[in-house]
């Protein structure tokens, strides 16, 4: 009787620690969306929506006055409350302008805005009308390219920049069809031009690119593993972006569903015209890359991750497809057009610098700012 009286007492234990990691995992907030009643206001975050001559709404996080400005380009897919996990730091040392640009959370869905350029302007308006002082910039992924872009054409309001694991060079024609990026681009576009099936979460479960880096682990993990139990979610609930109760928040396939969220099916802000804009080139219009960069003058950080377990040493597959947003050579080129810069890497992130490595990132971006404010700002050799 004793021993039946243990037996039920740990199957009860298990049963508990079970539910409990079921729990954080089904209600894990991934894209940070509750960043403003959690965190935000206490750190006195407001979010706030700007009108431009146009008629054009720029929404973003405004912080408190705490030092320079700092304005944040979040990458593709997602909004400023990306930057959840280093706002706290950040904010004790900057005065935070978080934007989400057009084609991406509260912001505009207009499709003629899609180009760097016409971002770029406004953004500059932005500058002049909102934050009213120069600023640092950062910006991660097509945020860094925007970035860049700022740097070139705003030189006299730009004080550094941080241009964090930016796709330079890789997403130019010719270059970035052998790229994982591109393939999430392409599966956008045959997404928009089919008519079978609603839903972009569906669809990518049948046709995302990650598939086959995922198969090629072993097995046909996507099928049993992900796509069965997702498709079975949706069919309980219908409408809604699956969450698989089993997988963690650190193995990241709750997150991939996350972000396939859009407008066009109702699931999220995020326009999949605007990454068509990248598979079809004409978000590059008129933005010459190489151009660009031998325009900045203002010190820049150049932030790159480290080669993936899978790829080390280089950022390629065995197929010659490349992983990341560039490779090293790419990186380079952008330290040597940008005669004022200094290379920083060693982060192990797929991506994602600031959110999977936030301590480095804050130390790395306060130690910039050390180095621009006393003048001990010295550019690689």
């Amino acid at each position: 009787m004793k021993a039946l009286k243990i037996i039920l007492i740990i199957i009860a234990t298990l049963a508990a620690l079970v539910a409990i990691y079921a729990y954080r995992n089904m209600n894990y907030d991934y894209l940070n969306t509750n960043f403003m009643e959690k965190t935000g206001e206490k750190l006195g975050f407001i979010e706030k929506q700007a009108v431009l001559y146009d008629g054009s709404v720029l929404n973003y996080g405004e912080g408190p006055s705490n030092g320079p400005p700092l304005l944040l380009l979040h990458g593709q897919q997602t909004t400023w409350k990306d930057y959840a996990k280093v706002l706290p730091d950040l904010s004790k040392e900057f005065h935070i302008f978080a934007v989400d640009y057009y084609g991406h959370g509260k912001s505009s869905k207009d499709t003629s805005k899609y180009k760097a350029n016409i971002i770029g302007q406004d953004l500059i308006w932005f500058m002049d009308n909102v934050i009213k002082e120069p600023a640092y910039v950062t910006g991660h992924s097509s945020g860094a390219l925007l970035s860049a872009w700022l740097g070139a054409n705003n030189p006299e309001n730009v004080i550094g920049l941080i241009l964090e694991d930016g796709p330079f060079f890789s997403t130019e024609n010719g270059r970035a069809e052998n790229t994982f990026a591109y393939k999430g681009f392409e599966n956008i576009h045959n997404y928009l031009n089919q008519q079978e099936i609603d839903s972009y979460t569906h669809y990518s479960l049948l046709y995302d690119p990650m598939i086959d880096l995922i198969n090629k682990q072993g097995g046909d993990i996507w099928e049993k593993w992900i796509k069965t139990p997702a498709l079975s979610y949706m069919e309980k609930h219908p409408g809604e972006i699956p969450r698989l109760w089993f997988y963690p928040p650190k193995i990241g396939v709750n997150a991939i569903f996350e972000l396939t969220r859009n407008m066009q099916d109702g699931t999220g802000d995020y326009d999949l015209y605007f990454g068509n804009t990248f598979y079809d080139f004409t978000w590059f219009d008129g933005f010459n890359q190489e151009e660009t960069l031998k325009k900045i003058m203002a010190p820049t950080l150049v932030m790159q991750v480290n080669p993936s377990k899978d790829t080390a040493p280089s950022y390629y597959d065995k197929d010659g497809m490349l992983l990341s947003a560039m490779d090293r050579e790419d990186s380079k080129k952008v330290c040597s057009l940008i005669k004022n810069s200094q290379y920083i890497t060693g982060f192990n992130s797929m991506h994602d610098i600031h959110a999977d490595c936030p301590k480095q990132f804050v130390d790395a971006v306060l130690n910039f700012k050390k180095q621009v404010e006393t003048g001990t700002f010295a550019p690689d050799k």
